[in-house]
């Protein structure tokens, strides 16, 4: 008749989610997407490391979405410079490096993307802390591109 205690649990996480999605700045987005990205390789580690292949490939797999489909395509790619190729360039080792740490069961390779996404988190919560720039001649940082 009424579904599991779990479930509820999932549903009212999820409605939490999108409320923070809906309400949340560009730049807390961004930190939504390291999040996601960071939580869901420690499930892989956690599924990779008691043999559950299935489950830990579905965590992979969420991860590379994030990456690619979340942060690498939220890049200003024409007007972000160097810094948004050196950023491109460093997703793309990233999702490299998830696919092989999944062909080849090395949790060191999982280990190795989440310090790398853990460590470009923390520099983006510090570009978060800075005044925003009220001079238009200032360069814009490689945030997002534009919609």
């Amino acid at each position: 008749m009424f579904g599991s205690r779990q479930s509820g649990l999932n549903a009212y996480a999820k409605v939490g989610i999108e409320t923070g999605v809906i309400s949340a700045s560009p730049h807390k987005l961004i930190v939504m997407l390291f999040d996601g990205a960071i939580v869901s390789l420690g499930a892989a580690l956690g599924h990779m490391r008691a043999g559950r292949v299935a489950e830990k490939g579905k965590a992979i797999s969420h991860a590379i979405l994030i990456v690619e489909s979340g942060l690498r395509a939220s890049l200003d790619k024409n007007g972000g410079g160097e810094i948004a190729e050196s950023l491109d360039a460093l997703y793309e080792y990233i999702s490299g490096r998830l696919l092989l740490a999944n062909l080849k069961n090395q949790p060191e390779l999982l280990e190795e993307a989440q310090r790398l996404l853990t460590d470009l988190r923390g520099a983006w919560n510090a570009i978060g802390d800075l005044p925003a720039v009220a001079d238009a001649n200032q360069p814009r940082l490689p945030i997002l591109a534009s919609a």
